[in-house]
């Protein structure tokens, strides 16, 4: 419990172990929170809806939906859940921070799974754990309401999520029903808490990467920092009131044939405030075989890979240190 950066972020300076390289810090640049990421009404018609998620996907790879049907009161909850988690003392917490390889778990840690090992920490907590009904005994117990609350947000944000796959099939011309087993079994939650930071211009909550799965669907708070990169650019990703950030995933992208665009992010910190962001990960199955989708390949636009297992690319994407092209790279063609 001593290393999580919630119990003693207010009582020094920016450890060195935070401090990123110079080319990968966010610098005192301000990057402004814009109006260009897409928001998308999803109360608009099937034709506008097809045209307007295949667009955002291929020009920002992260777009934001509104009137999507998820009702604000499981929202606004979700929020104060992990707000109250996060808040516990430390002895509430103290068992999630064992340890384990057991994949139905809750793993609560500082940085990544892998902070022993990393050269570099992030500046954040995270609570991660499977949202299979199997898992829910071994999810916390505190706040009162978790259970209650975060399985009805992760129901509903794989509702949504599916409902975005199926019109992205429609865009791209994959076969209805696609991603509605095996490609989206596994869905993970990972809820973040950054703290307040001594000097945000130096480290990092989350460094430049691509999500390894199939779509991502965050909940965010007002507080901004989200910041998808577009055109060598870092744009923020401006938080907007009932709204969730979807991101394609690389996996998503390696499906298209590239016809999608995986996001590129990041998180920066604050000095002020503390930020907590939920987010979803629709997952296939470990042994779930990845390939691009047959009705994308043509004569014009052949496979860039070959077909793989999807536990296969995440062992490589974990050895790679989360560098999704480098994980991609011994299977293409």
């Amino acid at each position: 419990m001593d290393n999580l950066v919630s119990s003693w972020y207010n009582d020094q300076s920016l450890p060195e172990s935070y401090i990123f390289p110079p080319h990968e810090r966010p610098g005192k640049l301000l990057v402004p929170r814009c109006n260009t990421v897409p928001v998308i009404d999803l109360s608009d018609t099937r034709t506008n809806l097809v045209h307007q998620i295949l667009k955002a996907s291929q020009e920002f790879g992260l777009f934001q939906v509104v009137n999507h049907g998820v009702p604000p009161n499981i929202m606004s909850e979700t929020m104060s859940v992990f707000h109250k988690f996060f808040e516990l003392p430390a002895e509430d917490k103290a068992s999630l921070t064992v340890y384990t390889n057991d994949p139905k778990r809750c793993k609560l840690v500082t940085s990544t799974l892998d902070y022993d090992r990393e050269k570099i920490h992030l500046w954040r907590d995270v609570l991660r754990h499977p949202c299979h009904p199997d898992c829910i005994e071994f999810w916390p117990r505190k706040p009162l309401r978790y259970r209650e609350v975060v399985a009805a947000c992760s129901i509903e944000a794989k509702k949504l999520g599916l409902q975005i796959l199926e019109l992205l099939c429609e865009g791209i011309g994959i076969e209805h029903g696609y991603f509605e087993h095996e490609l989206t079994e596994d869905l993970l939650l990972g809820a973040n808490h950054y703290p307040p930071c001594p000097d945000p211009s130096l480290t990092l909550g989350i460094p430049k990467h691509f999500d390894p799965d199939i779509l991502t669907i965050l909940l965010q708070e007002h507080i901004g920092g989200l910041q998808v990169l577009k055109d060598g650019e870092w744009i923020g990703v401006k938080p907007i009131p009932n709204a969730f950030v979807v991101s394609i995933g690389y996996i998503l992208q390696v499906i298209s044939n590239n016809k999608l665009k995986g996001a590129e992010h990041r998180v920066v910190t604050n000095s002020s405030d503390h930020r907590i962001s939920v987010v979803f990960c629709m997952n296939p199955a470990g042994n779930s075989n990845i390939e691009p989708a047959k009705s994308v390949v043509t004569a014009t636009n052949p496979p860039l890979c070959r077909g793989f297992q999807f536990k296969e690319f995440m062992d490589n994407f974990y050895s790679m240190e989360g560098d999704a092209d480098l994980a991609l790279q011994p299977f293409k063609l």
